[in-house]
C-alpha cells in the first residue's frame, strides 16, 4: 500500500494534536489544588469573614479575620459579637490554641477536638483552622461531570489515605471546569456516611481572582440547621511571617 506524503502530514497532526490534548488534560489532583489555590492563595491568604448559624428557633451571626501561611499556620480573630470579640485561634504545624481574653486563659486544643464544631457552628475547628489538607491527605478521582450552579464541573471522587489524621473519610467535590471554583462538596464519615453538603455561590472578583463568597453548610442529619460563612475581604499572598503566628500574637491582635 502506498502511502502519500499528505497522508503521513494528516496522520502526524493527529498523534501530535492527541499528545497536546492529553498533555492539557489536568489530572484529578492538579484540579483539587488548583481549585485550594484559588480559593486559599497559593501561599498566603487574609480574609473578613461572617458566619451565621441558623437553627429553627434561632439565629445568630459572628464576624472573624483570618491570617494563613500556606498549611502550617492559621491565626483566627473574633470581631464580633462584642461578649465574644477578642477570642482567637492558632495553628501552628500540628499544635492548635484557644485564647479567651475574658478570662485570660490560653488553653491547648488537643487533635480529638479537631472534629467539635467552631464557634458552635456546624463547621469543625479542623475546618477554620484547616489542619488537613485536601491536596496532600486524599486521593483524588474524576468521576464524572455535572453542571453546578449554571457552570459545567468535573467531580472529584477523593478518598482519605490510610495515614492521613482527617476528620472526613470521603468527600465528592464539584469543581468549576473554567474557575475552579468548589461549587458543591459533599463530606462522609469513616463509615461512609453522609455528614453535610456544602454549596458556593456569589461569585466575585476579590483581589483580582474570582471566587464564591458564599458558603452555605447543611448538616444531613439536622437539615432544618445550617451555617453561611460570607467573605466580606480577602486578600492573597500577602506578605505575613511565620513569627506572626505566637501565642503572644493571638492576645494583642486586632
Amino acid at each position: 500500500m502506498k502511502i502519500t506524503f499528505t497522508a503521513t502530514l494528516v496522520l502526524l497532526s493527529t498523534v501530535l494534536i492527541s499528545k497536546m490534548v492529553v498533555a492539557q488534560t489536568p489530572t484529578a489532583t492538579d484540579i483539587v489544588r488548583k481549585a485550594d489555590e484559588q480559593f486559599n492563595g497559593e501561599k498566603s491568604s487574609y480574609s473578613i469573614m461572617s458566619m451565621t448559624i441558623i437553627r429553627p428557633g434561632w439565629k445568630r451571626t459572628i464576624e472573624f479575620k483570618n491570617w494563613t501561611l500556606e498549611r502550617d499556620y492559621a491565626l483566627t480573630l473574633i470581631t464580633a459579637p462584642a461578649k465574644e470579640a477578642g477570642q482567637s485561634f492558632l495553628k501552628r504545624g500540628s499544635e492548635m490554641w484557644s485564647w479567651n481574653p475574658s478570662i485570660s486563659r490560653l488553653i491547648k486544643l488537643p487533635p480529638s477536638m479537631m472534629s467539635q464544631g467552631w464557634m458552635g457552628s456546624d463547621y469543625t475547628n479542623d475546618d477554620i483552622l484547616k489542619e488537613s489538607s485536601v491536596v496532600n491527605d486524599y486521593t483524588h478521582k474524576i468521576v464524572g461531570e455535572e453542571t453546578i450552579g449554571g457552570r459545567l464541573c468535573y467531580k472529584i471522587l477523593m478518598t482519605a489515605k490510610e495515614d492521613a489524621s482527617i476528620v472526613w473519610g470521603k468527600q465528592i467535590r464539584w469543581i468549576d471546569k473554567k474557575d475552579f471554583l468548589v461549587m458543591k462538596a459533599e463530606l462522609y464519615d469513616e463509615d461512609g456516611y453522609l455528614v453535610r453538603t456544602e454549596t458556593g455561590s456569589d461569585i466575585q472578583v476579590m483581589d483580582g481572582r474570582t471566587i464564591t463568597s458564599k458558603i452555605e453548610m447543611v448538616p444531613e442529619e439536622e437539615p432544618d440547621n445550617k451555617t453561611i460563612i460570607t467573605i466580606l475581604e480577602i486578600k492573597f499572598n500577602s506578605p505575613v511571617q511565620e513569627s506572626f503566628f505566637s501565642q503572644q500574637q493571638m492576645k494583642r491582635v486586632r
